[in-house]
């Protein structure tokens, strides 16, 4: 018992420490998590742990994550974006499998061996290219789109690959793979051919007609005791009761688990399940990833170190050249294109589980797993290399060839709005619905497309470029909107238009508070936090449906607007952009003010209108 405390508290301790530390600087959790294994691995050996072992009951955690897959996948959604999933998806796939299999064949390993290595380079990493796209504001862009849609495609062809990989197994490997384990149960042990296909059937049938049918009433039936643990036990009673079915009848975990998720992604209790199981798959994976890191062989990096390098660095070229190709095909312009091509030139976590896998079926020698574990790993940390590369080279060299050329935008308007999403399309709407005409800047290609089929007219381009702005007749602007994504993005342009155009009225969208503080501080004067008149009217349906009269609950709500407003003001003065938030001693020593003399104030204000008594004195 104590041995496994303490190799829980060890495992615990370096994800605790490690992952936070990463994400900090960039590098994503599952580099955290890798970073965290190498870290304790000379603990690991000092204890004599066995790290395979650790590994493979971490595998569960992959059997979880393709169910969550599964449950995301809606097949009207998929149906929707079939043109770039089988286009841009399958295309980087089928591409980069095939050109690797080739240069594998060409340095002399076997055609099972380099199918293997092909489909498990092919494959890039979600956890990563997702988060880095997200904090640099760039998933709504045509390359962070087209990103978007490959990566979906991989975490869906990773279950043909777990249901074909086996049938390039060797027979040597695969008598040493099972000499390696003892026997376990099976249901299709001592059965011919056509009998194991028929009980194999019988297996899918079971999780197909099970999903469909007999999971609502076993949920309904747990739902009705309303105790939240026996919902998780029963959501984690029916992974593995699947799990272990597949198992049995000799296929993979996953394969069956992702889907009773698919079967059961239009299914009420989807959102329950996806809550229940989304911890349990976040500790198993993060262990998972830890054993891997654990596990790396740095005695083969130093003995091989040149080799090992230069295939890292050979599968990103070929990458970026699929990657590339694709993106021309598919007409992704400029910037964008490139940084589609490097944000997935990386191999992906799947990598890891296929590599395992492989080894584990006899498919692929310990050796060469081995050296492409390597690969995969330090590919991974190479990404956030290839992302600065793209924010300080690639894109600046794009501004600057545009800026020689800059956009011409015919009939500029006195107003200008940056950004034709969600928050600028309804602005847009409301002014043109009093007759005011706007000059629409966008920079998702694919966004305008859709605009233009419903009439409405935008211009293609990076409002943060002072040249596009100018050609869109800022100058002569009366007013500019910024409703773009992205804190980053959104200050830049303050900032310019603010210390250039010191007569233009900026109106700019905050992001969150923090966010309206930085604004305040590069000059904005008119800022609208995204959500907060949102916020403020759930907070005014609230008051009426305890029982307050609408005309009473909008004189409350008016009231705690008007603190709010001036509290921001002065939180504003002592706002510094170079100190973070939470240890600017300056501002929290402001909020305790505030609280301790604003908020008894604004509370007896408040509970005097509702009382019918007015605002006291």
């Amino acid at each position: 018992m104590a041995d496994f405390l303490l190799l829980a508290f060890i495992f615990l301790v370096a994800g605790v420490i490690a992952v936070p530390i990463a994400s900090r600087f960039g590098l994503g959790s599952v580099l955290g998590y890798l970073i965290a294994g190498i870290l304790i691995s000379p603990t690991l050996n000092f204890l004599g742990v066995d790290v395979v072992a650790v590994q493979h009951f971490a595998e569960f955690g992959v059997v979880m994550m393709l169910f969550l897959v599964g449950l995301e996948l809606e097949p009207k959604l998929l149906w929707e974006m079939r043109g770039r999933l089988v286009g841009l998806g399958g295309g980087q796939v089928l591409g980069t499998a095939v050109i690797i299999m080739a240069l594998a064949l060409f340095l002399g390993q076997a055609w099972q061996v380099s199918v293997a290595i092909g489909l498990v380079l092919a494959l890039s990493s979600t956890a990563i290219v997702l988060q880095s796209l997200n904090e640099k504001g760039l998933m709504k862009s045509d390359g962070g789109q087209a990103s978007f849609s490959v990566l979906l495609f991989q975490d869906i062809a990773v279950i043909p690959m777990l249901a074909l990989l086996p049938l390039l197994a060797v027979p040597e490997l695969v008598g040493a793979a099972e000499a390696g384990h003892d026997s376990s149960l099976s249901l299709v042990a001592d059965l011919n051919s056509w009998q194991t296909a028929l009980v194999t059937l019988g297996a899918i049938a079971f999780v197909v007609f099970g999903g469909n049918y007999l999971t609502r009433p076993i949920f309904r039936f747990i739902a009705a005791a309303l105790l939240r643990e026996l919902f998780t036990a029963a959501a984690l009673m029916m992974i593995i009761g699947i799990a272990l079915l597949m198992t049995l009848v000799g296929l993979s975990p996953a394969l069956g688990t992702f889907l009773a998720g698919v079967v059961l992604a239009n299914s009420e209790y989807r959102h329950e399940l996806e809550s229940d199981i989304e911890p349990f798959k976040g500790l198993l994976l993060g262990l998972f990833f830890m054993t891997v890191g654990a596990g790396i062989n740095f005695a083969l990096l130093t003995e091989n170190a040149g080799p090992i390098i230069g295939l890292t660095l050979g599968l990103i070229f070929v990458k970026i050249l699929v990657l590339l190709v694709l993106g021309s095909l598919f007409n992704i312009p400029g910037a964008h294109r490139w940084l589609f091509a490097l944000s997935l030139a990386q191999a992906g976590e799947f990598g890891f589980v296929l590599l395992a896998f492989t080894v584990a079926n006899g498919i692929l020698p310990d050796a060469i797993a081995d050296k492409l574990l390597l690969v995969v790993a330090l590919s991974m940390l190479l990404t956030p290399l290839l992302f600065i590369l793209y924010d300080r080279v690639i894109a600046p060299l794009y501004n600057r060839e545009q800026e020689r050329e800059a956009d011409h935008i015919p009939d500029a308007s006195p107003i200008i709005i940056a950004g034709r999403g969600r928050v600028g399309g309804i602005v847009d709407r409301i002014l043109e619905s009093a007759g005011y005409k706007s000059t629409v800047i966008d920079f998702s290609s694919v966004q305008l497309g859709r605009l233009q089929k419903f009439g409405i007219n935008a211009y293609f381009g990076d409002a943060t470029r002072p040249d596009l702005l100018r050609s869109a007749g800022i100058a002569e602007a009366k007013m500019l909107i910024v409703a773009i994504d992205g804190k980053e993005q959104i200050t830049k342009l303050v900032r310019h238009a603010v210390q250039t155009y010191p007569d233009l009225h900026v109106i700019a969208r905050a992001v969150d508070r923090d966010h309206v503080y930085e604004l305040w501080s590069v000059g904005c004067r008119d800022i609208i936090r995204e959500s907060y008149d949102s916020s403020v009217r759930m907070g005014r349906s609230a008051f009426e449906a305890i029982g307050i009269p609408r005309e009473t609950a909008d004189r409350m709500v008016g009231i705690f607007q008007d603190a709010d407003r001036r509290s921001m003001i002065e939180f504003a003065d002592v706002y510094d952009i170079d100190i973070p938030f939470y240890e600017n001693e300056a501002l929290i020593a402001k909020a305790r003010q505030l609280q301790d003399e604003w908020e008894p104030e604004l509370r007896e204000q408040i509970i005097a209108i509702m009382n019918g008594q007015g605002v006291p004195d």
